[in-house]
């Protein structure tokens, strides 16, 4: 029987969670990636939150991760609330759809609502987080700035009723700023591999790129 757990990353696993990232995203949402760069600068960031940094591990190997950092949204009358959004976060290849990564994700919302955070925002797929709760920024009327509803924009309640009856504005932590030339320095470390093209990147390019009226 396959023993998995969740706990928390620490410096040993930098290197194979990177490595991870990198094969999870490569080629995705554009040729190559640079998500395991950004994992990479996440840790040292004065937003991101260590005790949601998670890794799955099944039978003493590390296969997937979730981070978190902290972000913001902002009332009609300039209220502030401290949320949360994560990413990267991911499963190794080689592992996926076999329902570990929901398990991750799902724990860490616990971990989340336990540590006093009451939303999550996200930038994603809608197919692939609707089953775990996240539901369209507009049903909870959170906006980019100028009134602007992006349909990969999604939202989850960690504490019922949380942002019901606002209207917000969603600030990103400039954890997630980076330059592309540095990732692609930082990419060197790595096994070379030829970047190309998925229809995923096709998609990815859509719904980045649409908004809801």
């Amino acid at each position: 029987m396959s023993d998995f757990i969740i706990r928390n990353e620490t410096e040993k696993d930098y290197k194979t969670v990177e490595k991870i990232v990198r094969d999870a995203f490569w080629d995705v949402n554009f040729p190559g990636c640079d998500e395991h760069y950004l994992a990479h600068i996440l840790r040292g960031h004065k937003d991101f939150i260590p005790e949601l940094d998670l890794v799955a591990e099944l039978d003493g190997q590390v296969i997937g991760n979730i981070m978190y950092t902290k972000a913001a949204l902002i009332g009609a009358n300039g209220e502030e609330k401290e949320i949360l959004t994560f990413g990267p976060v991911c499963i190794a290849p080689e592992f996926q759809r076999m329902g570990y990564g929901k398990k991750l994700i799902e724990y860490s919302f616990e971990r989340a609502a336990e540590a006093g955070y009451e939303a999550v925002v996200i930038f994603g797929h809608p197919s692939n987080y609707i089953s775990l709760g996240f539901k369209s920024c507009k049903k909870y009327n959170v906006s980019v700035d100028n009134d602007v509803y992006p349909c990969a924009m999604l939202v989850k309640e960690l504490k019922q009723g949380a942002l019901s009856g606002g209207k917000w504005v969603y600030r990103e932590s400039p954890a997630y700023n980076f330059d592309e030339k540095d990732a692609e320095e930082f990419d060197k470390q790595f096994e070379r591999r030829e970047k190309g093209y998925r229809q995923s990147q096709e998609e990815f390019y859509i719904y980045s790129h649409s908004v809801i009226k």
